[in-house]
């Protein structure tokens, strides 16, 4: 099984449903790694089929056919900002910009044979999507999984990961592109204020 939009960053893939948000996130062009793959409606389509199918394997659950119209595409599009906003508000270097909109989507609450209750997405189009997407989010918090999902420091990338390092630290989707990219930003403009100066040049970042 792979996650078509995550799969094209070589990103690790979030366990389990929440991957599905992570690769709604990485739907978005980034620097080097191709189109936003919710530009038209065939590209968003042909992402969403894929995505849900993937998705309906990993949850064993029956895939629906979702088709967008061009009203659900900007929807499409709202809603990966939506998260992206969910994301970046769990950072606590982020200053929130206001109140995140309350998720007004439709969940199925279904006890399976041994009594276990799931959450299973309810709706049409986008909205069975949105449910599918709040679901794995508030799952991923309440099994601990949700700060480890994190969006590329670098502004210009927002690539979207998930954090395996030991004390969830990590800030790049890639150490050896955008975290080297803003070192050498870093230890250019130290260059500038200490050449003004006429202070000492330190080394940069390794």
């Amino acid at each position: 099984m792979s996650w078509k939009a995550s799969a094209r960053h070589g990103v690790r893939e979030a366990p389990a449903g929440l991957a599905l948000l992570q690769d709604l996130l990485n739907t978005r062009a980034t620097m080097s790694c191709g189109p936003d793959l919710l530009a038209s409606a065939d590209d968003a389509q042909r992402w969403l089929t894929e995505a849900v199918a993937t998705w309906s394997r990993v949850a064993s659950l029956p895939a629906p056919v979702l088709l967008l119209s061009s009203t659900d595409l900007r929807s499409l599009r709202r809603l990966r900002s939506t998260f992206e906003g969910v994301v970046l508000a769990g950072r606590r270097t982020v200053e929130p910009d206001g109140a995140l909109p309350p998720a007004d989507v439709p969940v199925s609450l279904v006890p399976d044979a041994d009594g276990w209750v799931r959450m299973v997405p309810a709706g049409r189009g986008t909205r069975w999507l949105a449910s599918a997407l709040w679901a794995e989010a508030l799952l991923a918090q309440q099994a601990g999984l949700w700060p480890r999902l994190k969006l590329c420091h670098n502004v210009d990338c927002r690539v979207a990961f998930f954090d395996t390092s030991r004390n969830n630290s990590g800030v790049w989707h890639d150490v050896s592109t955008c975290g080297n990219t803003a070192n050498l930003r870093a230890f250019r403009e130290r260059k500038r204020l200490l050449g003004e100066s006429g202070s000492q040049l330190p080394h940069p970042e390794r």
